[in-house]
């Protein structure tokens, strides 16, 4: 099981929120590169970057600053936040992103993401956002009724090669991660699951791979790793155990 350090983007700095909400963003730092870069000696096989400006606002993003990420290692980049359009998921790819993940259109245009899985394939990662069982778009601003065991039956339906799965409520809250929702995520599909939300110790990296049998890839670490709760040698060392 991979794995995968975050960084998420605001105002061109490396930051946190708890359960997505900007009102609780802590600044971790002003250098995301050299963030990148301290993940990627540390062993890291891809990193997970998220452009909150873009997600929330949509006029606004950090394509510079993702651009500086992606040629500062040479490990994969999987870019998520605001790709609403085809035109958004080739400037990423053009800035260096090995991986984009698409959410909010894959709800609101089923014909952009076709077009997109169509062209770009397994280089696409379908976003599962969840709060309280029901998916979350826009930034994790707007929730729907959609249950999210259903959107992705629908999305792997669609020709989804890979799901990335949030569960907003524990997300940057070191309480934990809902390893029953993602259980549930893992039995829905057929096609490989990177959950995320609420990793804060090595027990609950452990948790998780109990789960890597039925299709959990991998898990995105964020908070932990910035205070110190969780180490990424020591994880992705029980990750691979």
């Amino acid at each position: 099981m991979l794995v995968i350090p975050a960084i998420d983007l605001s105002e061109g700095k490396c930051v946190r929120l708890r359960r997505g909400e900007m009102s609780e963003k802590t600044i971790y730092s002003d250098d995301p590169a050299e963030v990148a870069r301290k993940w990627a000696r540390m062993g890291a096989e891809i990193i997970h970057v998220v452009d909150l400006d873009a997600a929330i606002h949509g006029d606004r993003d950090n394509r510079d600053v993702v651009s500086a990420i992606a040629a500062a290692v040479d490990v994969p980049i999987q870019l998520g936040g605001g790709l609403r359009s085809a035109e958004a998921v080739e400037v990423a790819f053009d800035v260096g992103v090995a991986r984009a993940i698409v959410g909010t259109a894959a709800i609101e245009a089923p014909e952009l993401l076709q077009e997109l899985l169509d062209r770009y394939s397994d280089r696409i990662v379908v976003a599962v956002d969840a709060r309280d069982g029901r998916v979350a778009v826009r930034g994790w601003t707007d929730v729907t009724d959609v249950a999210a065991p259903e959107l992705a039956q629908t999305m792997e339906a669609s020709g989804a090669r890979r799901l990335l799965c949030t569960d907003i409520s524990t997300d940057g809250m070191l309480t934990g991660p809902n390893v029953a929702g993602m259980r549930a995520m893992c039995e829905a599909v057929a096609i490989p699951v990177i959950a995320a939300g609420g990793v804060s110790c090595l027990d609950d990296i452990r948790a998780l791979k109990e789960l890597a049998p039925m299709g959990l890839e991998g898990v995105v670490a964020g908070r932990a790793l910035y205070t110190g709760d969780l180490d990424l040698r020591e994880a992705l060392a029980a990750a691979r155990l």
